[in-house]
């Protein structure tokens, strides 16, 4: 694979990469050492690339699995990510509260959830993964891949609703 061919069937999955680690990760400057990481491993094996049917689906595999990696050692530490800060200008002050608000709590429950849910959650509704696409990165089949998805939006749907209800029976 010449360097030209790189560029353009690799790097484009740098930004779904990046937010798949900082999903797993929590931690803005490990997710970019991360997809760094993964990139040089890639670049190292771009010879044998064409081996993989799916670059995508090998390259978010690594990234999970050097993600786990990290998240085992005990140097693996959090930081908050601001979503809010890619909105409009013209937003409200008002707007941006209530969805501070919601992202933080959909996190919130996001994280609670079992590492193999929050996995396929975020691969399918943030980053927009196919079934295939997550049952290859996951190693899981795809009745599973079905099942944790419906089980990780069903937790969160309960937590929030648990929480806006709470809210709502103490006015």
């Amino acid at each position: 694979m010449t360097s030209e061919e790189f560029k353009s069937e690799v790097l484009p999955v740098k930004n779904k990469l990046y937010r798949f680690a900082l999903r797993l990760l929590g931690d803005v400057e490990e997710a970019q050492d991360v997809v760094q990481d993964i990139f040089l491993r890639l670049w190292t094996k771009r010879d044998n690339l064409s081996e993989y049917r799916s670059i995508e689906a090998f390259a978010m595999t690594m990234t999970r699995n050097l993600c786990l990696d990290k998240l085992k050692s005990p140097a693996s530490r959090k930081e908050t990510f601001d979503e809010t800060r890619e909105m409009p200008d013209n937003t409200t002050p008002y707007t941006r509260t209530e969805t501070s608000d919601t992202i933080r709590l959909v996190k919130m429950a996001m994280d609670a959830l079992p590492e193999q849910q929050r996995m396929v959650i975020h691969l399918r509704d943030v980053e927009g993964s196919d079934f295939d696409e997550i049952a290859e990165i996951t190693e899981m089949s795809l009745n599973n891949v079905r099942v944790s998805l419906s089980r990780a939006r069903k937790k969160i749907r309960d937590t929030l609703i648990k929480i806006n209800s709470y809210e709502f029976s103490n006015n």
